[in-house]
C-alpha cells in the first residue's frame, strides 16, 4: 500500500469535503486527488528522479507528496531557512531532482542546474492530467534531512511501507466528526509536517495551514475556523500561552493540543495545563528515522500527573507516555545487554514505521531490525519513556558521565530562569567543564553562585555547574531544538579559561567574564 491509496480513500470517502484551507485556498478532498493526478504527470513527464520543494509549505506540502507518490519518486521539502549554498549543497545530494520553489527562494538557488518551477505554476500545470500507477510499498516515499544539531545532515528515507504502517497503526480511518479541523504550523520539512498530512487527511479532518508562525494569528485560526486539534513545537507553545495571557482568546473549539520536535520545560508544560484546562495535551515523541511519533502522553495522563501526589506519578509529566502500536522498546548498556526498569541508557525502537535507512550509507539496524536512536532514556516500572538528551551531548568530567538534561531541568525550575542548556567545554584538569546556558526570566540575570547551589541543593555535587552564562536567547532549529554545537563553539571562541569548579562565575554573551 502506497501514500497515494491514502487520499485515495480519503477521496472516496467523502469527496466534496473541505479538506485543505491556507489563505484563499480551499481545496476538497477530491481536487485535491485531481491535482496530485496532474501534478504526478507533470513530474513523471519531467524525466527526474525525484522532487525537491523548498518553500513555507501549506498546500504545496499535501499536494507534491501525493504527487510524487503518484509519480513514484521520492519527496523532499528542503529547509527554506537554510542559505543559497547550504541549499545547493542538499540538492546535489538527490538523485536528478525536479525543484519545485515558491517565487520568493528562486533567486536563493539561481546557480541549480536542473529544473525548477515555481509553485504557482505547478499547481497551474497540474490542472488536468490522468492517473498514474502506485508504486510498491517497499520504494522510498520521503527523504527527509535530519536537523544536524549535533552533526552535518543525514538524508532520511522512508518507504511508502513504513509511513502507511504508521498512519494505519495510530489513526482509525475516517474518524474524525463532521467540522473537525487540524491547524498545522510545523515546518513542512520536519517530519511532523509530513504525518500531519497523512493523519489528519486519512482521519477526515479538515487541513487549516499557517505557513508562517504568529501566535495572535494561530489563536485567531483556531476561533476563526473552529479548530478542534492542532501541533506545535516548543518555542511555539510558549510564544502562545504568552500571548494567549495578554489576550484571553476563544479556544473552545480546541479539544487537542500536541506538542513535540524538541523537550519542552515543566514550568510550561504546567502553565499551558492551568491556562487552557478544558485542552486535551499530548506530548508527541519520535523521530525522522521513526516515521514520525513513536511515544504519546495523553490527555488523561497529563491531568492525572498534573494533579498527583504520589511523585512518581508526578514524574510521569516530564515522560513521553508510552508507545503507540506496533512499537517495541528497549533500553541498553554500552555493552548492549538490555537494562530492566529504572536503569538508563540507549533507546532502541523496532516496528513496521521504523527506517533507520540513510541515502548513502544504508540501514543501520542491527540484525534484529533494532534502531538505535542514540537518545539516553529510561523506562519506569509501568512502562512510561524518559528522554534525557542525545548521547553525543553527554559530558564526561572527571571521569563521570553526566547528561545534560538532568542539570537542565533542575536549574528550569529557578523562578529566575526562563530556559536553559546546559553544554561541556574542553578543560585541562576535568577533561570537560560544566557550563549552564541561561535565559533569565526577568530583566536582570540572577546571582550565579545563587543558581550553583540551586542545582547542589537537589542533585550531587559533581552536577553543579562550573560556570554559569547568561544570553538573551538559546540557538535552536525550527522545531526548538537546542543547537548545542553553536552554543559550545561560541563559547570557545569568548577564550573562557580553565575554572576551578569552587570559583566559577558568569559572563554574558556579549562581554567579558566577570569576576566571580
Amino acid at each position: 500500500m502506497s501514500v497515494s491509496l491514502l487520499l485515495d480513500m480519503a477521496a472516496s470517502s467523502d469527496p466534496d469535503r473541505t479538506a485543505v484551507v491556507c489563505d484563499d485556498v480551499r481545496w476538497t478532498a477530491v481536487r485535491l486527488a485531481e491535482l496530485a493526478d496532474g501534478g504526478g504527470a507533470r513530474i513523471a513527464g519531467s524525466g527526474c528522479r525525484s522532487v525537491a520543494y523548498i518553500g513555507t509549505g501549506g498546500p504545496m506540502l499535501p499536494l507534491l507528496i501525493f504527487a510524487s507518490a503518484r509519480a513514484g519518486v521520492p519527496f523532499t521539502p528542503l529547509n527554506y531557512r537554510l542559505s543559497g549554498a547550504a541549499l545547493l549543497e542538499l540538492l546535489a545530494r538527490l538523485d536528478s531532482p525536479l525543484l519545485v520553489c515558491d517565487v520568493e527562494y528562486i533567486d536563493a538557488v539561481a546557480d541549480f542546474g536542473g529544473t525548477t518551477i515555481t509553485s504557482d505554476d505547478f499547481v497551474g500545470q497540474s490542472a488536468e492530467g490522468g492517473a498514474l500507477a502506485a508504486p510498491g510499498e517497499d520504494e522510498i516515499a520521503v527523504v527527509l534531512f535530519t536537523s544536524g544539531t549535533t552533526s552535518a545532515p543525514k538524508a532520511v528515507e522512508l518507504t511508502h511501507a513504513n509511513l502507511v504502517s504508521y498512519i494505519t497503526g495510530t489513526v482509525e480511518f475516517a474518524s474524525a466528526a463532521p467540522g473537525d479541523a487540524a491547524l498545522i504550523s510545523v515546518p513542512p520539512y520536519h517530519i511532523a509536517g509530513v504525518s500531519a498530512v497523512l493523519s489528519n487527511l486519512y482521519a477526515g479532518r479538515k487541513l487549516v495551514y499557517l505557513r508562517q508562525f504568529d501566535p495572535v494569528r494561530w489563536l485567531s485560526l483556531v476561533a476563526e475556523e473552529r479548530i478542534t486539534s492542532a501541533t506545535v513545537v516548543p518555542t511555539m507553545l510558549d510564544r502562545i500561552v504568552t500571548a494567549l495571557e495578554h489576550t484571553g482568546a476563544d479556544l473552545t473549539s480546541l479539544r487537542t493540543l500536541a506538542y513535540g520536535g524538541a523537550k519542552v520545560a515543566l514550568p510550561l508544560v504546567r502553565k499551558a495545563l492551568e491556562l487552557m484546562p478544558e485542552v486535551g495535551f499530548v506530548n508527541a515523541y519520535g523521530l525522522t528515522e521513526t516515521s514520525s511519533t513513536i511515544a504519546v502522553l495523553g490527555p488523561d495522563d497529563h491531568r492525572e500527573a498534573h494533579a498527583a501526589t504520589d511523585p512518581e506519578v508526578a514524574r510521569r509529566l516530564s515522560s513521553v507516555g508510552k508507545p503507540v502500536p506496533g512499537i517495541e522498546l528497549q533500553i541498553r548498556d554500552e555493552l548492549g545487554a538490555v537494562l530492566p526498569a529504572g536503569e538508563t541508557g540507549e533507546l532502541f525502537v523496532r516496528g513496521p514505521q521504523v527506517s533507520g535507512r540513510y541515502t548513502g550509507i544504508g540501514s543501520v539496524l542491527d540484525a534484529d531490525g533494532w534502531f538505535p536512536t542514540r537518545d539516553i532514556a529510561s523506562l519506569d516500572a509501568d512502562g512510561y519513556l524518559f528522554i534525557g538528551g542525545r548521547s553525543d551531548d553527554t559530558i564526561i568530567r572527571g571521569g563521570e558521565n553526566i547528561a545534560p538534561a538532568e542539570i537542565e531541568d533542575v536549574l528550569v525550575e529557578h523562578d529566575a530562569v526562563r530556559e536553559v542548556a546546559v553544554v561541556g567545554l574542553e578543560d585541562a584538569q576535568w577533561g570537560q567543564i560544566i557550563v549552564a546556558v541561561v535565559v533569565p526570566a526577568g530583566p536582570t540575570d540572577p546571582d550565579p553562585a545563587e543558581l550553583r547551589e540551586f542545582v547542589r541543593a537537589r542533585l550531587r555535587g559533581s552536577r553543579t555547574p562550573d560556570r554559569v552564562v547568561f544570553r538573551d536567547e538559546l540557538p535552536t532549529t525550527p522545531t526548538g531544538k537546542v543547537v548545542r554545537r553553536t552554543l559550545v563553539g561560541d563559547l570557545q571562541d569568548d577564550g573562557l579559561p580553565d575554572v576551578d569548579p569552587e570559583a566559577a562565575g558568569a559572563q554574558r554573551a556579549d562581554s567579558a567574564p566577570r569576576p566571580s
